[in-house]
């Protein structure tokens, strides 16, 4: 009985072999004291070091192995083989049963949900608006032209009809002037 069956001796009493069916729960705490941190190391590695989890899965691989006692091999190399692919495949059905299932989420206060508000949105442009009507009629055409057409100077000044540099400086000025206005409104 000696090297087969060191994995299942008892905590409390090692001169004591645990069999399955006398009821204990030396058999737990052997395998938990034997293979426990191994196991743990081993189900890290599997959860993406998600420390719950793999605790988890130590724990539910050990209940397995308790319930099974009486079908288990008594070598700690089978043992240990038994151990370690029970808990790849828990590992294995918690990925699938998260992959199939929603996310949980912390309830969160209603008061505390953001709710999409186009006021500000609206005001922020109805602001633009008056600040733009603010600018000389040339000083606007240019802006529109380059900013909210996307347009080059250079087609900007085709379609007008006035040099290159004219367009630039109109935007300089266009600019600061809206810069000043939007300042003065907050």
């Amino acid at each position: 009985m000696g090297r087969h069956t060191r994995a299942l001796r008892s905590v409390g009493n090692p001169e004591a072999v645990v069999e399955p069916g006398d009821g204990s729960d030396d058999l737990a705490k052997a395998l938990y004291q034997e293979f426990g941190g191994s196991l743990m190391a081993f189900a890290l590695r599997l959860t993406g070091h998600d420390r719950q989890w793999a605790e988890d899965v130590v724990q539910e691989t050990l209940i397995k192995a308790w319930r099974n006692a009486d079908k288990l091999d008594r070598q700690p190399e089978m043992l240990r083989a038994w151990l370690f692919t029970v808990a790849r495949r828990t590992v294995i059905d918690g990925w699938r049963s998260r992959s199939v299932r929603p996310q949980e989420l912390e309830e969160i206060e209603s008061d505390a949900i953001a709710v999409s508000d186009e006021s500000d949105r609206t005001l922020a442009a109805m602001i633009v608006y008056e600040a733009l009507q603010g600018l000389s009629p040339e000083q606007r055409e240019a802006i529109q032209q380059t900013y909210l057409r996307d347009r080059t100077v250079n087609e900007v000044a085709a379609t007008l009809g006035v040099p290159p540099g004219t367009v630039k400086s109109r935007i300089h000025h266009a600019v600061r002037a809206l810069r000043r206005a939007l300042r003065e409104r907050g």
